[in-house]
């Protein structure tokens, strides 16, 4: 027991001494944007004690919703080292789509909606190919396509402009809560799949004889997220419950973190973003990525798009218009995603997101103009895209 007890401050300082190691060799990680979180947070607090009410919070979880889940999009275009700058138009284009189909052809919703994100997967699908069959950089490729887009977009919603919609099934999406019961079954549903998963996978590695955290860290991030998961459905819960947008955003960001992760076709979005000529000699199919990347990249915008739709239940000529665009890139951005490629993880698309609805909700709380908005985001996805280019250096100088 004596040895035990003697092997647990050893082991907190190799773990700390570990950490500060990867932080020299520029492996932030997610420090930094979670950092700024919280201070935004504690800045809007200071200002405005309505900030961290449960239903301002609330509000901005359903606000997240649809730039977060473009962002996911934007994430994977990101890890190619390409860009995507028509997601607003294609956002704003699967919208109108479905309220068309919805509203004045009278489809049910589940068609209509299918309709309107299977209209963003052919608009990535067409980015993709153009890109690679006549080798035009992407971000040409795709500056064309917001222009085309949003005219069509307007051509869709005719001349009225403006298509309300009363479909209950299609306004649930940002407008159903779950009580507070869900929540809380929901919380301990997921904590005890994240211990089986760590205890499966420490005895993996161990069983391959692979290098891992020690135990003590493993733990202890468990601890704070399984805290960070209760108190955030505390915070729901003291409201009108779980948003089914926010578990809607989340199943888009854990589905999307486990296919970078733990399939084929993740890893080989990794290795054509990181070197694309490295990626064909090993047997890649880079185009092919390239096209499914983009394809999938506007299939998240058009389905970004609905769900802003259901969140003011009407689509209009302005729909994706506006900060779109802007604030899907710069949450990618913002939560870690390098802009060289190859390095990021689709969980940024989440943190990011968060910060950029958090600066926009905050300056509306304190009633603060639309151009000092502007610049605070500026600022932030300045400091972020520095913060990217620091670590970067880090890595070359560690040899990483």
């Amino acid at each position: 027991m004596s040895t035990d007890v003697a092997a647990v401050p050893s082991a907190a300082r190799a773990a700390l001494t570990t950490a500060v190691q990867r932080i020299r060799q520029g492996e932030v990680g997610s420090l930094p944007v979670i950092a700024g979180l919280v201070l935004i947070w504690a800045v809007f607090d200071i200002l405005n004690p309505n900030f961290l009410t449960p239903g301002n919070l609330t509000n901005l979880a359903v606000q997240t919703a649809d730039i977060g889940i473009v962002a996911v999009g934007i994430v994977l275009v990101l890890l190619l080292g390409e860009i995507d700058l028509s997601v607003g138009s294609v956002y704003g284009l699967g919208s109108a789509v479905m309220a068309v189909l919805n509203v004045k052809m009278g489809m049910g919703a589940v068609p209509a909606v299918l309709g309107g994100i299977l209209t963003g997967t052919l608009v990535g699908t067409l980015h993709g190919f153009w890109y690679t069959r006549f080798r035009i950089p992407s971000f040409v490729v795709t500056l064309a396509g917001l222009l085309a887009w949003f005219g069509l977009q307007l051509r869709v919603l005719g001349e009225t402009g403006t298509i309300n919609i009363y479909d209950p099934r299609v306004d649930q999406l940002a407008g159903q809560f779950f009580p507070a019961e869900f929540g809380w079954a929901l919380a301990a549903a997921v904590v005890v799949l994240l211990v089986i998963s760590l205890v499966v996978r420490r005895r993996r590695r161990a069983a391959a004889q692979l290098v891992q955290n020690g135990l003590i860290a493993d733990v202890g991030g468990l601890v704070v997220v399984a805290a960070a998961i209760f108190g955030a459905n505390a915070v729901l819960a003291a409201d009108r419950g779980v948003p089914l947008a926010l578990l809607i955003l989340l199943a888009f960001v854990v589905g999307f973190d486990l296919i970078t992760k733990r399939t084929g076709f993740g890893r080989h979005i990794f290795a054509v973003g990181g070197n694309a000529e490295a990626a064909r000699r090993a047997g890649i199919s880079v185009n092919g990525i390239r096209i499914a990347v983009f394809a999938l990249s506007g299939t998240l915008a058009a389905a970004g798009g609905i769900m802003g739709a259901s969140r003011l239940l009407a689509v209009n000529y302005s729909s994706g218009t506006g900060d779109v665009l802007l604030d899907a890139i710069a949450a990618a951005v913002i939560g870690g995603t390098s802009l060289f490629g190859g390095r990021g993880t689709v969980w940024s698309a989440l943190t990011g997101a968060l910060v950029i609805q958090s600066i926009g909700n905050g300056l509306a709380l304190l009633s603060v103009a639309a151009d000092v908005k502007y610049m605070i985001t500026g600022a932030v996805l300045l400091a972020a895209v520095t913060i990217d280019g620091v670590a970067r250096q880090g890595r070359q100088r560690a040899g990483v």
